[in-house]
C-alpha cells in the first residue's frame, strides 16, 4: 500500500470514531449552556400564562399602562411583570399605580423600613419573582445584609435594631400567623405612629396583591437571572 493510501486509510478510521464516540470533551465544554426551560404553558414573549397584548390593541387606559411598563426605570420589571398582566385590567393599571407611588414615595415610610416590609412580604408569600427583584433593591436603600438573610432564611430577629425587628415581626405574623399580637402591635405603633402604621401595612397589602397576580400568572424570572430566593 503507496504513503497515499495508507494516509487516506488513517483518516477514515479517524473520522469513524469521532462518529462512534461523539464530540470532543473540548467540544462538549465549549458549547454554551442551554437555559432552563420555561413551563410550557407560559408565553415565550411574556414570560407569563397569558400572551403579552399589543399597545396598538388597547384602549388608552390600557396604553397608559403598557408605557408606564414599558419605559426604562419606571418600575423593576418592565412588562414582564406585574406591569405586563396589568394590560389585561387596564382600567385598574392608574389607580394601582397612583397607590404604589404613594406608599412607597409618600407616605413618609423611611426607605429601609419600606424594603423590609416588602422583601418580608415576598419571603412569607415565597413569590421568587418579587424577591430577586426586591432584594437588590433592598441593598440599595441600607438594609443590612443580616437584615436581608434573617428574613431570606426565616431566622430570629432577636439581636436587631428595633425598627428592622418590628417590620419583620410584623409580616411574619400577618401572613404566616394571620394575628398580629398585642405586644407586636404596640411595638408597631410605638416605631411608626398610627397614620404611618397604617400606610405600612397598606404597603404589605399592596405587594402581596402583586405576589397574588405573579403567582397566578405564573410570572418567570428574566433570562439570564439567577433566583435568589431560597425555595424548595
Amino acid at each position: 500500500m503507496g504513503v497515499s493510501a495508507r494516509c487516506l486509510t488513517a483518516v477514515v478510521g479517524v473520522c469513524a470514531l469521532m462518529v462512534l464516540t461523539g464530540p470532543s470533551r473540548a467540544q462538549q465544554t465549549s458549547q454554551p449552556a442551554a437555559e432552563s426551560a420555561w413551563p410550557p404553558d407560559i408565553d415565550p414573549q411574556s414570560g407569563f400564562r397569558l400572551p403579552l397584548p399589543r399597545r396598538e390593541d388597547l384602549d388608552d387606559e390600557g396604553r397608559k399602562t403598557y408605557e408606564r411598563g414599558a419605559t426604562p426605570g419606571a418600575n423593576i420589571a418592565g412588562l414582564q411583570g406585574p406591569a405586563g398582566v396589568q394590560l389585561y385590567s387596564p382600567r385598574s393599571g392608574g389607580h394601582l399605580a397612583a397607590l404604589t407611588k404613594y406608599l412607597r414615595q409618600e407616605a413618609g415610610i423611611p426607605p429601609r423600613a419600606r424594603e423590609i416590609a416588602l422583601i418580608v412580604t415576598s419571603r412569607e408569600m415565597d413569590n421568587q419573582f418579587e424577591w430577586t427583584a426586591h432584594e437588590p433593591e433592598a441593598v440599595k436603600a441600607g438594609v443590612p445584609r443580616d437584615v436581608i438573610d434573617v428574613i431570606k432564611f426565616r431566622r430570629s430577629t432577636q439581636g436587631l435594631a428595633e425598627t428592622d425587628a418590628v417590620v419583620i415581626d410584623l409580616g411574619r405574623e400577618i401572613w404566616r400567623d394571620h394575628k398580629v399580637t398585642p405586644q407586636t402591635f404596640a411595638r408597631a405603633k410605638a416605631a411608626f405612629g398610627d397614620r404611618k402604621l397604617v400606610d405600612l401595612v397598606l404597603l404589605m397589602g399592596s405587594h402581596a396583591q402583586t405576589a397574588a397576580l405573579l403567582t397566578a400568572f405564573d410570572m418567570q424570572l428574566h433570562k439570564g437571572v439567577a433566583p435568589l430566593l431560597p425555595l424548595p
